[in-house]
């Protein structure tokens, strides 16, 4: 989690900053603006062909539109799995994403080379040197850390290994097994920038809870004052 500086009575102390939402695997439009109207700071679309949660352009646009002026807008993510050249460009002209999660087997220099700001997966799963892996992405926006082994997809519901995770939490965006239940612990021990939650927040694939979803933002928020109060 990153951190921000308060005075108090003429001494500066570091507190925990918000920690970050992110809803993927978004299919209905219901579903976006109820994420909005939480609070949420990013909801992502998924173009992977194997998702159960995959949806076309025209849905994503559809999503996209379904979002009110009125309201603090989520960045808008659009995962791909190893997405060829027109399908990366139809994204970029059309949807205008704010950031492409890179979710497959790209490479360091295939995510770099697009110019556009992105999110980078990264396999937890029989994952080896970790650190040598990130390198290789150093303009990344953040690093979603989930449960999925290499040329997977994500989504499994599984919590994966958290003390594996890098020191510097400054672009961990956690994933991998989050719910209502166990997302103020995950707060509390990582101190991510992020959490990313898709199925623990679900009735169906694809398919949100509004239950499910509030209580999701309201752990989030516990976690936050709890530890401010630290």
């Amino acid at each position: 989690m990153m951190v921000v500086m308060r005075q108090n009575d003429g001494v500066y102390t570091a507190i925990p900053s918000r920690t970050r939402i992110k809803f993927c695997g978004l299919t209905r439009v219901e579903d976006v603006q109820f994420a909005q109207a939480l609070g949420v700071d990013a909801v992502g679309c998924i173009f992977a062909p194997r998702s159960p949660r995959r949806i076309d352009l025209a849905q994503a646009l559809q999503l996209r539109a379904g979002l009110s002026p009125a309201q603090r807008r989520p960045q808008i993510v659009a995962l791909v799995v190893d997405a060829d050249a027109s399908l990366l460009s139809a994204l970029r002209n059309e949807l205008r994403p704010d950031l492409i999660q890179f979710h497959g087997s790209e490479s360091g220099e295939f995510c770099e080379g697009h110019g556009d700001a992105y999110l980078r997966a990264v396999p937890m799963r029989n994952m080896t040197h970790l650190d040598a892996w990130l390198a290789d992405y150093p303009n990344a926006s953040g690093f979603v850390f989930d449960s999925h082994a290499p040329g997977g997809s994500g989504g499994s519901g599984q919590i994966f290994d958290w003390n594996a995770l890098p020191e510097d939490r400054s672009k961990v965006w956690l994933a991998g097994g989050l719910t209502a239940d166990n997302v103020a612990h995950a707060v509390a021990t990582v101190r991510p920038f992020a959490v990313d939650v898709s199925s623990g927040i679900e009735s169906a694939p694809g398919i949100k809870c509004v239950e499910k979803m509030q209580a999701f933002v309201k752990e989030v928020r516990r976690a936050d004052v709890a530890a401010r109060s630290q």
